[in-house]
C-alpha cells in the first residue's frame, strides 16, 4: 500500500456566532478554503483526484441547495470530473475527510486528495414544520432553532450538560477546565504574537465584501476571576461560555498526496500519516471518546501514546481533552502531566474558534506545523463528534 502524506493546508480564521462572516454561506467558506489549501500547498486545481468535504450543520448548507462539497469543488476551479463527497460526522466530519482520504491514496485510487470542511453555525436556518407543506388546518407553524441544544434531540440532553457529568465523573473539576480554558487564550496569544498562525491562516474576503483577517473569538483580557463569575450552561456541572468555544464560522483543508506522486514530483511534504484510528461510545461520553481514538490511532502506525511528542485534542470543552488525558493515562499521574505538557501548545478552540465542519482538518494541520516547527518527531490529533464518536490521526515528521 502506498503511504500517504500531508503536503500543505490552509484555514481562513474563524468567525464569531453573528460576527464579521455572518452572512457568508459556508459553501463560499469552502470554496475559498479550498483553493488556499491547494496554493499553500503549491498545486493547482487541476491535480486533484478526489474532494472529501466535512459539514455538520444542514438547516445552514440546504439554504444553498445540496451537495455542498460538489458546488464548493467547481466554485474552487477543480474540474467537474473530479469526484467529491459530502461527509456528517458532527464535529469528527474534517478529520473522517482526511481518514477517507488517506484510504483512497493507500488503496491507488488517488494520488491528489483535497480533505477539510467548512461550516457557519450563526446562518443556521430556523426549521419550520414539514406539515406546513401540506396545509396546516389549526393554529400557526411552529419554528425550531436547530442551534438551541444541541444533541439534545438523539442523546436526551444537550452536549454541554453530558460532557461536564462525564468529566465530573473522572474528577474534572470547574476550575480545572477553568484554567485550561485560560491557557488556551494564553497559549493562543503567545503563538499569534510570534507570528505562528501566519502560515495557517489565510485573510477572507468574499465577494460580497465581507472579511475577517485573523481570528475573532480569543479573549486577550480573559482572566480567572472573569470566568469564575460564569453560570454553566443548561445548569450544567462544569461547561460555561467561558471554557467552551463558540458557534463558529469558517474552513480548513489539507491537501495530501501519495508516496508516488510526492516521488514523481520530488516534492518533501512535512508529514506522513502513520495512522488513523476511529470509535463510537455511549453517546454522553463525549469527552472519554478521543482517548482510545488516539490510541487506536498509535496502534495502527505501532506507537505507544506515551511516545507521541505533540498532541492536538479538540476544545469542544476545556473539559473534553482534560478527561481524555486523564482516560490516555490510565491513573498515571506523571504520565498524565507528560500528555498536558504537549497538548494544544498553540491553545485550542476554545481561544481559536470551533466550526465544527472545519475544526478536524484544522487539528491535523496544526499538528503538522507544530512537528515541523520542533524539528521533527511524533504527532497525534483527535476530536469527538456525533454523540460519543471521534476520530484520531497520528502523524510523523523528520
Amino acid at each position: 500500500m502506498s503511504a500517504a502524506f500531508l503536503l500543505g493546508g490552509a484555514r481562513t480564521p474563524f468567525g464569531r456566532f453573528g460576527g464579521a462572516l455572518r452572512s457568508v454561506p459556508s459553501v463560499e467558506l469552502a470554496a475559498f478554503g479550498m483553493r488556499a489549501a491547494l496554493d499553500r500547498a503549491g498545486l493547482e486545481p487541476g491535480e486533484v483526484d478526489e474532494v472529501y468535504s466535512g459539514v455538520t450543520i444542514p438547516a445552514e448548507e440546504a439554504l444553498d441547495g445540496s451537495i455542498p462539497a460538489r458546488v464548493a469543488m467547481l466554485r474552487a476551479g477543480i474540474p467537474e470530473s473530479r469526484l467529491s463527497l459530502t461527509i456528517d460526522r458532527a464535529c469528527c466530519s474534517s478529520m473522517t475527510a482526511v481518514q477517507l482520504a488517506v484510504r483512497a491514496l493507500r488503496a491507488g485510487d488517488a494520488d491528489v486528495v483535497l480533505a477539510g470542511g467548512a461550516d457557519n453555525m450563526g446562518r443556521a436556518a430556523f426549521l419550520m414544520t414539514p406539515e406546513i407543506r401540506w396545509g396546516i388546518r389549526r393554529g400557526g407553524p411552529a419554528l425550531k432553532d436547530p442551534m438551541a441544544e444541541p444533541g439534545s434531540d438523539i442523546g436526551g440532553k444537550p452536549v454541554a450538560v453530558d460532557a461536564g457529568e462525564v468529566a465530573a465523573e473522572h474528577g474534572v473539576t470547574r476550575e480545572d477546565a477553568d484554567r485550561f480554558a485560560l491557557r488556551s487564550h494564553q497559549q493562543y496569544f503567545r503563538a499569534r504574537d510570534e507570528g505562528y498562525f501566519d502560515d495557517e491562516t489565510v485573510p477572507f474576503e468574499s465577494r460580497d465584501g465581507a472579511s475577517l483577517q485573523e481570528d475573532e473569538g480569543p479573549r486577550r483580557d480573559t482572566s480567572m476571576e472573569r470566568l469564575a463569575g460564569m453560570r454553566t450552561i443548561f445548569d450544567g456541572p462544569l461547561v460555561t461560555p467561558g471554557n467552551a468555544p463558540g458557534q463558529d464560522a469558517g474552513a480548513c483543508y489539507v491537501v495530501l498526496v501519495s508516496e508516488r506522486f510526492a516521488a514523481r514530483r520530488g516534492l518533501a511534504p512535512p508529514a506522513r500519516i502513520a495512522g488513523t484510528g476511529s470509535v463510537a461510545r455511549a453517546p454522553r461520553e463525549i469527552p472519554v471518546a478521543p482517548a482510545p481514538a488516539l490510541e487506536k490511532a498509535a496502534a495502527a502506525a505501532g506507537w505507544q501514546p506515551a511516545e507521541l511528542d505533540a498532541l492536538e485534542i479538540n476544545e469542544a470543552f476545556a473539559c473534553v481533552p482534560l478527561t481524555a488525558a486523564r482516560v490516555l493515562a490510565r491513573g498515571d499521574e506523571a504520565l498524565e502531566r507528560q500528555f498536558l505538557g504537549r497538548l494544544n501548545p498553540h491553545g485550542g478552540a476554545v481561544a481559536i474558534g470551533h466550526p465544527p465542519g472545519a475544526s478536524g482538518a484544522r487539528l491535523v494541520l496544526t499538528l503538522a506545523r507544530t512537528l515541523r516547527a520542533r524539528g521533527g518527531g511524533r504527532g497525534g490529533a483527535s476530536i469527538c463528534g456525533g454523540l460519543g464518536q471521534a476520530d484520531a490521526v497520528v502523524l510523523e515528521a523528520d
